[in-house]
């Protein structure tokens, strides 16, 4: 069956050209940081996905990683069976290419490349086979060198993740300090974990123009009705 795919990236770059923000909503069961969010019984990515699209999210991310969030890669091919037209990043720990082919398959616009997680050549390897599908790419990274490195990657945004990988805490200056490196590059930037309420997200736009935010667990938290959404 003929599957819809979307421009991640390119939904992303529009509203930034537009002066717009663009809020990449995820959905999850479980993580390591928050424990369960959702009870198992009562986690259904495709009402997820409605309440997401019904609010204006611009793009969806799904955690396929099965042992840390539960997650599973049909998720993915359910929403997308549904007929629900946003762009929607796979979420999982590539560190194989067989994964890319999968994700694809199951219907995923855009795969996340974890520089922490990989090494160079790998991410590289990723990196060009994610283009051939025709994926967008986020590189994630959590640090200045990081961010540094990951301009290399030239077709591809960059996620500053908040979360230290491993104390699990979040800490916004992270997205403070790596946009002061990067002052001098135009590349969209997207600020990952830590954002709880439309105040913070606002406050971090005018402290660095960055429009675009993976927010999850505070929009799973208040699923119906979240004022995050309020900026698109």
């Amino acid at each position: 069956e003929e599957k819809l795919f979307f421009n991640f990236k390119k939904k992303i770059e529009n509203n930034i050209n537009n002066n717009k923000f663009s809020i990449i909503a995820e959905m999850k069961q479980r993580s390591p940081s928050a424990g369960t969010i959702i009870n198992g019984m009562n986690y259904n990515p495709v009402e997820i996905a409605k309440i997401y699209n019904n609010s204006k999210a611009t793009c969806l991310s799904v955690l396929t990683e099965e042992s840390y969030f539960k997650g599973n890669m049909i998720h993915i091919r359910m929403i997308k069976e549904e007929g629900i037209k946003l762009p929607i990043l796979c979420k999982d720990f590539f560190v194989h290419k067989w994964q890319l082919y999968a994700a694809k398959s199951f219907g995923a616009d855009a795969i996340l490349i974890i520089l922490a997680g990989i090494g160079e050549k790998l991410a590289n390897e990723l990196y060009e086979e994610a283009l051939k599908l025709n994926m967008s790419v986020i590189i994630e990274v959590h640090t200045i060198e990081e961010a540094e490195y990951a301009l290399r990657f030239k077709d591809a945004l960059i996620g500053i993740n908040n979360r230290n990988l491993k104390t699990l805490k979040t800490d916004i200056q992270t997205t403070y300090e790596i946009n002061n490196a990067l002052r001098n590059n135009s590349r969209p930037l997207i600020c990952e974990s830590g954002i709880n309420s439309k105040k913070m997200l606002l406050e971090v736009e005018r402290k660095t123009k960055i429009k675009t935010f993976l927010i999850g667990e505070s929009l799973l938290k208040n699923l119906e009705k979240n004022p995050i959404f309020s900026v698109l």
